[in-house]
């Protein structure tokens, strides 16, 4: 039902999809999404990581499989924004991201309180129905951003990235959530 910018529009339709943080979503770059390839790598450094984490060279980047629903979004968002830096160019300042509360205040205008949705808490209902629809709880894990707790014998021996079972993950939400509307 929003009716407003269609850059925001596309913000709304992928937060809930991507589930990833809400400064990495508005921040996409496209140089960081592959369209033909279905990803989007997000760098070291524009991850939640420890400073030291996100100067080291070997840091790897979060990639995120894209279902084919998000991939024809991008498509669309690359006629309006594709010549540019952002995905979520700013609309007085194109050169930077869109305003950290562009997707909050849209939320509002759709009547949303802040105790119902955030736009970080679709990562909290992503991975709420996720883990309860019985998906793998590590590549769940995975598909957040999440680590393994630094300093266990299983952080560092687990470094899977769990990425076929991801794509399939990431399609079959997209899918749920299609199915929703």
């Amino acid at each position: 039902g929003y009716m407003g910018d269609p850059l925001t529009l596309a913000a709304l339709k992928l937060s809930p999809m991507l589930f990833q943080r809400p400064g990495e979503l508005r921040g996409m770059e496209w140089a960081e999404v592959n369209l033909d390839g279905a990803e989007w790598r997000i760098p070291a450094k524009r991850q939640k990581l420890p400073k030291a984490q996100k100067e080291n060279p070997r840091t790897p980047d979060h990639l995120v499989p894209l279902p084919v629903q998000a991939v024809a979004i991008l498509r669309e968002l690359h006629e309006l924004t594709g010549r540019g830096r952002f995905v979520f160019a700013g609309r007085v300042t194109p050169t930077r991201p869109m305003s950290e509360n562009t997707v909050r205040s849209a939320l509002r205008r759709l009547g949303y309180s802040n105790e119902q949705i955030t736009p970080h808490g679709f990562r909290h209902t992503a991975s709420s129905q996720l883990n309860e629809l019985g998906w793998n709880p590590d590549a769940i894990e995975r598909q957040l951003s999440h680590r393994v707790a630094g300093g266990s014998v299983r952080a560092t021996y687990n470094q899977a990235e769990y990425l076929p079972g991801r794509r399939e993950l990431m399609q079959a939400w997209a899918d749920r959530l299609g199915a929703l509307r």
